[in-house]
């Protein structure tokens, strides 16, 4: 059987879907994964054994270049060579159901009408789940990938999961007990103050590399360095080399965003810190903790400019992170 995921995107998503893979295979040990996903965010599922073939696509250039889209449904045709026995759309937008019905099989699963945001998409499956869209992130990944499968999955084994991220490379001069602090997000209003993981760093007294990815967190991470002998800017590379990295750590304590999810998928013990988003995106686990604001959020209608993250004291940080570090 040949089945083809499309999880385009983005970094934390992906990654809260791939766990479903080792559930799979393990019950159709023949099966043959494809996953189609943006080309930025290709770096995450590769070298994972339990996907045979990763398909790119660059979806996001058309933003600033319309006339690519000619190049980019010519991609997605020759995706449909390969003759598909099911497609599982796991985004549930507009966007990547036309992805699905252009790549073509002849079952095409996704979420159903009321089960995502974008109800739209449902019509392009033939195929629907059923799951709350207000229901743990990780929990709908699994659905919607096993059920078309019929293969079920309980929270225990998802609980007890297999590492499944994995890397083929390989950073020189990495201390043997250090940190990481991811500080950004998409939104700003999902950061913590950089002041407060400087309060962390100076609590724990272990050498902590900062992941960054802009101009602007990068200046933070400069700043951040004046003020504590234990922060270093951790050196910018590929997502490959983040993945091994992470899986090197002692504990990873950030916002709620890709880098962050890594640590789950790795294994390794982390703090992941909630302001304006849901804490059900995650799983709590005995090494995988969360913090959250005291404001409310509304899966529906997430709030950007709810920054109550930044009233979360770093004392409540502090005594999570020398309880996984002991």
């Amino acid at each position: 059987m040949k089945i083809c995921i499309v999880k385009l995107s983005a970094m934390g998503d992906i990654i809260h879907a791939m766990v479903a893979l080792q559930f799979i295979k393990k019950e159709l040990p023949n099966i043959q994964i494809d996953w189609v996903v943006e080309s930025s965010f290709a770096d995450v599922l590769k070298n994972n054994p339990h996907i045979d073939n990763i398909l790119e696509v660059n979806l996001k250039s058309l933003k600033k270049q319309k006339s690519k889209i000619f190049a980019q449904v010519s991609i997605l045709k020759s995706y449909s060579k390969n003759n598909y026995d099911l497609i599982i759309d796991a985004q549930g937008l507009l966007k990547s159901a036309i992805v699905s019905r252009i790549i073509g099989a002849k079952v095409i699963a996704g979420f159903d009408k009321e089960s995502i945001r974008e109800g739209i998409a449902s019509i392009f499956y033939n195929k629907k789940i059923h799951i709350s869209y207000d229901a743990n992130t990780i929990d709908r990944n699994v659905a919607v990938l096993c059920e078309p499968l019929k293969i079920k999955v309980s929270k225990e084994q998802i609980i007890a999961k297999k590492t499944f991220l994995y890397s083929d490379s390989h950073v020189e001069n990495l201390p043997e007990f250090f940190n990481i602090f991811v500080i950004g997000s998409t939104w700003e209003s999902r950061n913590y103050p950089k002041e407060k993981f400087v309060e962390i760093a100076e609590a724990l007294k272990i050498d902590t590399y900062i992941v960054w990815g802009s101009d602007e967190e990068h200046k933070k991470v400069l700043w951040m360095q004046e003020q504590s002998e234990y922060l270093h800017l951790l050196p910018r590379g590929s997502l490959d080399e983040l993945k091994y990295v992470i899986s090197k750590c002692s504990l990873l304590i950030g916002n709620d965003t890709g880098p962050t999810h890594m640590a789950w998928g790795l294994n390794i013990p982390s703090i992941t810190i909630f302001g304006p988003t849901p804490v059900n995106r995650v799983y709590v686990t005995p090494i995988n903790k969360v913090v959250k604001s005291k404001s409310k959020v509304d899966h529906q209608k997430l709030d950007k400019n709810d920054f109550s993250i930044c009233e979360i004291e770093s004392d409540e940080i502090i005594k999570i992170a020398k309880e996984l570090l002991a």
